[in-house]
């Protein structure tokens, strides 16, 4: 974990900047490869045309969890990047990191550049506050999954390939039409399945995944994800569906053989994020259709809404005083509907301002790309519940770890549904109480 005591630090970075020497470098550490990681690129590189002070520079460092490592280990050699692109589980142990970073609230105040947390998306918002509503972090890429599938697979097998699943029951069906008929050897697949088939699973079906607001109200919460049967259920349905061809595990953590599993039409469906979509469009060589996640439609409550994965974009502290002028108007470039417009079109993420989403709607972007807002529509299904705002729990990079074990060892058969789900809140909350005693 970061230091906590380089509160002096902080305060030298809140300093007022002197005038900054031309092309003062900022380093920007980030998690995003192939497409994505082209389109970083693109974005520093605009911001960079259109001013002379400052020169941000990106830099790949691997997944999520490694670029967070990374940095860990750069803050205690004095050699932490300006900005740090975190996901969303990594919030808690940001927030806790208090010494090590520069909240963005108080940033763009000491800078006196325009930041108003009420342009952005409430659910978005509502994820990076902290429990006074001030937002620590800025809000980069926010996506949630959804599902992709083969409409030319669907069309071979006799199905409606403009009709995708809704339920699970429906997976199950098309998936078996699809392998009897010839037209892929497999159903369907998976990419990040603790986020996907766990925590948005719950959240769909408006059921817990801890104690304490999924986190949300203090770092004392518990797991209780073995006592949600819907749960249990839908990883015992994995199994059976893995030993009979209709699902194919494709790793955990990220999944890393989803894609190309998709890709090469070897499964008809995908549940990826909707930031895949950049992906999706440059591999795929057929006709892909969007659709929401399926659900239980015996679950009281459910659809209810999704929850929002990706990432934001921390400030570290420790730099000299005139860098964090620069940081401050990279973050207001970040912020502008045409900025933020474009980010959204070319990725897939989430408009994560309500003007980024008008000037979609008035480009006529979602009228000539049907499906692309199908992760803003079941983002805001229904209001978000305490089992549906997200989650916030410290040392949660090594919980999905644990989850993505179990899964393996149960979808191996080796384990049952309701073991994996016990072994991941006994070594999940084990976890969880090392996180908590590190804050005392």
């Amino acid at each position: 974990m970061f230091k906590h005591s380089l509160m002096a630090a902080t305060a030298l970075a809140l300093v007022a900047p002197a005038a900054a020497s031309a092309q003062t470098e900022i380093q920007w550490w980030h998690a995003m490869s192939g497409r994505l990681g082209e389109l970083v690129g693109e974005t520093a590189a605009t911001f960079n045309a259109s001013q002379s002070d400052y020169v941000v520079v990106p830099s790949y460092r691997g997944t999520y969890s490694e670029a967070m490592n990374a940095a860990i280990a750069a803050f205690r050699a004095g050699e932490q990047p300006h900005i740090l692109q975190v996901f969303e589980v990594g919030t808690g142990t940001m927030m806790a990191a208090e010494g090590a970073i520069v909240p963005i609230y108080e940033l763009m105040a000491a800078h006196d550049v325009h930041f108003d947390p009420q342009e952005y998306i409430p659910t978005v918002v509502g994820y990076y506050t902290d429990p006074d509503g001030n937002m620590l972090s800025f809000p980069f890429n926010s996506s949630t999954p959804i599902l992709y599938y083969n409409k030319d697979v669907f069309a071979a097998a006799g199905l409606d390939p403009e009709v995708a699943p809704t339920t699970w029951a429906e997976v199950e069906q098309f998936s078996q039409q699809i392998i009897d008929s010839g037209a892929a050897p497999c159903g369907f697949t998976t990419r990040w399945p603790s986020w996907i088939q766990m925590e948005n699973f719950l959240a769909l079906h408006n059921l817990p995944l801890g104690t304490e607001q999924n986190g949300f109200a203090g770092f004392d919460a518990e797991l209780v994800l073995n006592q949600q049967a819907p749960l249990i259920r839908h990883w015992e349905n994995l199994a059976r569906w893995q030993a009979n061809g209709i699902f194919k595990w494709a790793g955990g953590n990220d999944g890393p053989d989803a894609g190309p599993t998709f890709y090469s039409a070897e499964c008809a469906m995908l549940m990826e994020s909707s930031a895949g979509r950049a992906g999706v469009m440059a591999n795929a060589n057929f006709q892909v259709g969007y659709a929401m996640l399926p659900y239980y439609d015996d679950v009281e409550g459910a659809p209810q809404n999704s929850i929002i994965g990706g990432a934001t974009l921390w400030t570290l502290s420790g730099h000299d005083e005139a860098d964090y002028e620069g940081v401050a108007q990279f973050f207001a470039f970040l912020s502008t509907p045409e900025q933020q417009a474009w980010w959204h079109q070319s990725t897939g993420y989430l408009p994560i301002t309500q003007a980024a989403y008008e000037l979609s709607q008035e480009q006529g972007y979602y009228e000539a790309n049907p499906g692309a807002d199908v992760s803003i529509r079941q983002m805001n299904l229904n209001p978000p519940t305490e089992n549906s705002r997200g989650l916030r729990f410290g040392n949660y990079l090594q919980v999905r770890d644990v989850v993505s074990e179990e899964m393996e060892a149960m979808l191996m058969g080796t384990i049952t549904a309701q073991q994996a789900a016990d072994n991941v809140v006994r070594r999940g909350n084990e976890l969880l109480r090392d996180f908590e005693s590190s804050l005392q």
